[in-house]
């Protein structure tokens, strides 16, 4: 694999082992019914999984896709009155299988908004009297100063799309 300033790291390996066996004591027998020592193949798929992970991690510089994000998104209010409207957001986005996480806390949307960017969320869900009423949400995505809006229908639909990881999505037919 290739870092982000070119520098290549060894990953995955497969490695034949002719000494672990015989210290194991291991055998098998063989066609002529005597004792044989076994070789022993290591396969280490990403090789160091720390080493493998800062690699992910450097190559997306933190701004990892909403399929492989932790905390694909956040819920946010801009006032208290929407915190119930919020949970049941979240209660949605959760059964429909998204990692998601509130923040009902009293403080300016600016401020969360910012947080969160800097925890490199990916979407940001915002929920006010307005959108409460409407039953629709607004979506800021990493990255981009613009904001959306949808029915709660709509956006959790797209999301969950997105939030697929690629090789489970349906082959083109």
């Amino acid at each position: 694999m290739r870092d982000a300033i070119g520098r290549e790291w060894q990953c995955g390996t497969t490695q034949v082992d002719f000494n672990l066996p015989s210290r194991f004591g291991a055998f098998y027998i063989g066609p002529d019914s005597e004792k044989k020592t076994p070789v022993m193949v290591h396969r280490a798929m990403f090789g160091s999984l720390e080493r493998f992970t800062g690699i992910l991690i450097e190559h997306y510089a933190g701004h990892l896709p909403l399929w492989l994000s932790p905390t694909q998104i956040v819920v946010c209010t801009i006032t208290q009155e929407a915190d119930d409207y919020a949970m049941e957001v979240a209660s949605e986005a959760r059964k429909r299988g998204l990692n998601v996480e509130l923040d009902l806390r009293n403080e300016k949307i600016s401020y969360k908004v910012r947080e969160h960017s800097l925890a490199k969320i990916p979407v940001l869900l915002i929920a006010g009297k307005k959108e409460a009423a409407e039953h629709r949400i607004s979506i800021r995505r990493l990255g981009s100063q613009e904001q959306s809006a949808a029915t709660l229908e709509e956006a959790l639909a797209t999301l969950v799309e997105e939030a697929t990881p690629p090789d489970l999505k349906a082959a083109p037919g």
